[in-house]
C-alpha cells in the first residue's frame, strides 16, 4: 500500500482547471470502521465557476450549491436521476462556486466494483450524500499524494452529459490518463 501524505489546503486553492489536472495520479481514500477504500484518480472533470453554464453553481447558491461555493478543500456530494452519487472536490476561493468532478478511478484496495463513471465511483468507494460538505483534509474522506512518482501523459477532452451547456459543452475541461483502463469514456 502506498506511503500517503494528504494534499493540504492550498492544493485546493488554486485555478480550477488545474486542479483538476493535477488530481490525475492521486489517491482518494475513504476509510471507514473495518474497511478503508483506496483508488487511484484517473479521470476528472472541471466546473469553473458560476460562469460556466455546465456547473451547478450557474443557477446561484441554494441548498444544493451551497458547498460548492467553498471553502476550498471540502467534498461537494449530490445525486444524479434520482439514484447516483457524484463526488466533487470544491476549489478557488470561497464565494467562487468552482470544483473537480471525481469521474473514474483504479481500485488500489477495499473496492469491489465497477469505478469507470462517477456514480459507479461513489457506490465502489462507499460516498454518498452523508459526505457532502466534509473537509477533506480529515481523517474519512481525503484525497493522498502516493509514494509514486509514475509519468503519465495527460488527455483532454469535453466533459460527459452537459450538451445543454451551450458553448461549455465543448470546453476541453475533462481530463484523463492516457491508456488508463479505468478511465470511463476515451
Amino acid at each position: 500500500m502506498p506511503d500517503f501524505v494528504r494534499l493540504p489546503r492550498a492544493f485546493y486553492d488554486r485555478d480550477t482547471e488545474l486542479v483538476a489536472r493535477e488530481l490525475l495520479g492521486k489517491y482518494l481514500v475513504h476509510a471507514q470502521p473495518g474497511i478503508v477504500r483506496i483508488g487511484r484518480i484517473v479521470e476528472t472533470e472541471a466546473y469553473i465557476g458560476a460562469h460556466d453554464l455546465a456547473s451547478h453553481s450557474s443557477k446561484g447558491i441554494t441548498p444544493r450549491t451551497r458547498i460548492m461555493y467553498g471553502p476550498p478543500g471540502h467534498a461537494y456530494v449530490y445525486i444524479i436521476y434520482g439514484m447516483h452519487h457524484c463526488m466533487n472536490v470544491v476549489t478557488e476561493k470561497e464565494g467562487h462556486g468552482a470544483a473537480v468532478l471525481l469521474r473514474a478511478v483504479e481500485p488500489v484496495a477495499g473496492i469491489d466494483g465497477n469505478t469507470k463513471g462517477p456514480g459507479l465511483l461513489c457506490r465502489a468507494m462507499g460516498i454518498d450524500r452523508r459526505l457532502n460538505g466534509v473537509d477533506l483534509l480529515g481523517d474519512e474522506l481525503y484525497v493522498a499524494e502516493g509514494d509514486s512518482q509514475e509519468a503519465f501523459r495527460v488527455i483532454e477532452r469535453p466533459r460527459i452529459g452537459v450538451a445543454y451547456a451551450k458553448e461549455w459543452a465543448s470546453a476541453n475541461l475533462r481530463f484523463y490518463i492516457e491508456g488508463n483502463g479505468f478511465v470511463s469514456r476515451k
